[in-house]
């Protein structure tokens, strides 16, 4: 069984195409479970009508995307957690083929399609322009959607392991997510919302885990947060982005990956500090909050350290200022761009 695992807020513009395609899907049994985080814009009135079809759970208050879809795993059944976002459109095939990808492939704990971009303004809506196939880190620790903006030529037909899948439409083993998972949390709820897929990643890279990205299943998304468009998102985006980015680095970060990463780390923290002082100030209070937030986020290295099961010499090369992916079939450290 898969379940799928989905978090509204004022998701009303999308989400009755996208939970039409994801009942139209030919894998059964499917375990729908909607956490709806105190929408305001008439996505309560929609998921009503699939009240039948879905195990939907209304919060008071918007706890944020981590909390919710942690709540969702607690009430999910399925052996596979498939985190969908509720601006996916899928094709009937395509949780058939994610869950016949992760079978052939039982060492890895994430399996992520082809994401294509989703454009409801286009004369043909579903693009051929590349969303994500997969994420990666760059020598910054800066985490990117690998192929993103990119047409779609066949040049990621390729089945791989990537370092991490897009939380847009992700499938994780359940048996992964128990086990990376820190004090009961898979998403760490601290984050509240965006970058809390790359630290899942990053942290099951740590412990062994692989992310098979298989090209055969293809969903289209629509992508809205994007790193050229940071002067023009709310500040509730930018916010949490800058928090979640030091948060997310206190706690997987090595000593020897730093040291590896020292100046293009130090130049990137210099841009982000220069951007909240030279061109919004109110982002100042996101770093006052990770300072608030130190004691819990070193608690929660400490755990994950102990934990990890993969060098430093093993991880390093992920971290590339070009896509990395490892070719099925290829040696442990053949990595290659």
């Amino acid at each position: 069984m898969v379940s799928v695992l989905i978090t509204t807020f004022n998701s009303a513009e999308f989400l009755q195409q996208s939970l039409d395609s994801l009942l139209q899907q030919t894998y059964r049994p499917l375990d729908i479970i909607i956490v709806d985080n105190a929408s305001t814009d008439g996505t309560r009135d929609i998921l009503e009508k699939f009240r039948s079809e879905c195990h939907i759970i209304h919060n008071a208050t918007n706890v944020g995307f981590a909390a919710a879809q942690n709540q969702a795993i607690r009430a999910a059944r399925g052996r596979w957690l498939l985190s969908l976002n509720p601006d996916v459109l899928l094709p009937s095939e395509f949780v058939e083929r994610l869950v016949a990808a992760a079978e052939m492939h039982p060492e890895a704990g994430t399996i992520c399609g082809k994401l294509l971009r989703w454009d409801p303004a286009a004369r043909d809506p579903l693009t051929r322009t590349v969303d994500s196939t997969g994420i990666y880190f760059t020598r910054s620790l800066r985490h990117l959607d690998r192929g993103a903006e990119e047409p779609d030529h066949g040049q990621y037909d390729q089945t791989a392991y990537v370092f991490g899948a897009t939380g847009a439409a992700a499938l994780y083993s359940r048996y992964m997510v128990e086990d990376i998972a820190v004090n009961g949390e898979f998403f760490d709820e601290q984050f509240f919302a965006y970058r809390e897929d790359a630290d899942v990643a990053w942290r099951a890279q740590m412990m062994g885990w692989r992310c098979l990205y298989t090209p055969q299943a293809v969903a289209w998304h629509v992508r809205k947060v994007t790193p050229e468009r940071r002067a023009e998102l709310p500040l509730a985006i930018n916010w949490h982005s800058i928090k979640n980015r030091f948060l997310m680095r206190i706690k997987n970060t090595s000593w020897g990956l730093y040291r590896r990463c020292l100046l293009p780390v130090t130049v990137r923290d210099l841009q982000v500090i220069g951007y909240c002082l030279m061109a919004d100030w109110r982002l100042l209070s996101a770093l006052g909050r990770v300072w608030s937030l130190r004691h819990d986020a070193v608690n929660k290295r400490h755990a994950i350290q102990a934990r990890r099961r993969i060098s430093d010499r093993e991880l390093s090369p992920w971290f590339s200022n070009t896509p990395v992916a490892i070719s099925i079939g290829d040696s442990k450290d053949a990595v290659a761009a």
